[in-house]
């Protein structure tokens, strides 16, 4: 869950039809939507976020999982990751899902909170999932990025051989060295993330998918 409890984002908007637009065009990359809802947010790449994790990309792809994980409807989305890594992650369609843009200033997000989550841990905070979302209480999103801001994201993440980077409650990068030292500060193993996204099952993850090749 990301840290800050006081509101972060200005512009909140909730894309009410898209897991069903999605269930229909069978996959939808960031950079179409944007497109598509015709916003003015210029996008040279973007970065995963993963309850702290952060997996940057040239682009990301949600895709429809029509046989999903473990038996269970689901969609995913689909990194295309800098370098010889492998980064997605697959949700549970059987949850309730609302998915919004947000946007404050120059910075911009998609980002996806399901009601189970929102019942469990905000909903004792916040009068609705707007609200805990423009206070930035969200698990999973995907962070739009253009030129500095972007070549940050692409120094940050070719200075390691590492799968992905951390960040800190605090807004500090944290970054392994190595695969093997990714997974000593998340506390988990490849095994775990692939089998349940090291997850409670409100959250809604199935699998996450952090490696780097050979």
């Amino acid at each position: 869950m990301s840290a800050p409890q006081a509101p972060v984002w200005t512009d909140v908007s909730r894309l009410p039809s898209f897991l069903s637009r999605l269930e229909e065009s069978g996959g939808l990359s960031v950079r179409a939507l944007i497109e598509e809802l015709e916003v003015d947010l210029p996008v040279d790449g973007v970065t995963y976020h993963d309850r702290g994790i952060r997996i940057p990309g040239h682009d990301a792809t949600f895709v429809h999982e029509p046989t999903g994980s473990r038996g269970r409807p689901a969609f995913s989305v689909q990194l295309d990751t800098i370098g010889p890594r492998n980064g997605w992650a697959i949700f549970d369609r059987t949850l309730s899902w609302d998915v919004y843009l947000l946007r404050a200033g120059d910075t911009a997000a998609i980002a996806w909170l399901s009601d189970e989550e929102y019942r469990i841990e905000e909903s004792d905070h916040f009068d609705s999932k707007r609200d805990a979302m423009a206070a930035g209480r969200f698990s999973f999103g995907i962070f739009l990025y253009a030129g500095e801001a972007w070549e940050e994201q692409q120094r940050r993440i070719r200075s390691t051989n590492a799968p992905a980077y951390l960040l800190r409650d605090d807004g500090e990068p944290m970054i392994p060295n190595t695969q093997s030292e990714f997974y000593a500060l998340v506390d988990s193993t490849v095994t775990e993330f692939r089998t349940s996204g090291a997850a409670p099952d409100y959250l809604g993850l199935l699998e996450l998918e952090a490696t780097v090749d050979g």
